[in-house]
């Protein structure tokens, strides 16, 4: 299942002669410059990518590719200490990137949405691949 990207296609003013633009392809440029007009989805963006580019963080969330796990769970597959792994996942859950239930004294944890798990299937294909048996 893909997602298609939510772009709009605008129509462009009937003149477009009277657009500003000093450039070879005006009507490319009138798109991108819609698209880049939200500035705090662009800063939105780019903070999500910079939470993904830390190792650890990257390796939990890879971790939770195939349903939730408490911190001690996390914390074995990666490798990583739990003081650690409680660290990056307080950074996770305050940028919607994982839920958590808390059942009794423990607290799973599982990725927020089917969009991030898409996100990292499609940048990090050969960790990210969803399935792969475990026999292999």
């Amino acid at each position: 299942m893909t997602s298609e990207p939510n772009l709009k296609i605008i129509q462009l003013p009937n003149d477009i002669d009277d657009f500003d633009c000093d450039c070879m392809h005006p009507e490319a440029v009138y798109h991108a410059r819609l698209h880049l007009e939200d500035e705090n989805a662009i800063m939105d963006a780019a903070d999500m990518f910079s939470i993904l580019g830390d190792t650890t963080r990257l390796r939990v969330l890879v971790s939770l590719l195939h349903g939730e796990m408490c911190v001690t769970d996390i914390a074995v597959a990666t490798g990583v200490n739990r003081t650690t792994i409680s660290h990056q996942l307080r950074v996770l859950r305050r940028t919607n990137m994982v839920d958590n239930r808390r059942d009794g004294k423990v607290i799973y944890y599982s990725i927020a949405n089917d969009n991030l798990t898409h996100l990292l299937e499609l940048v990090a294909p050969g960790i990210c691949d969803i399935s792969k048996d475990i026999a292999q």
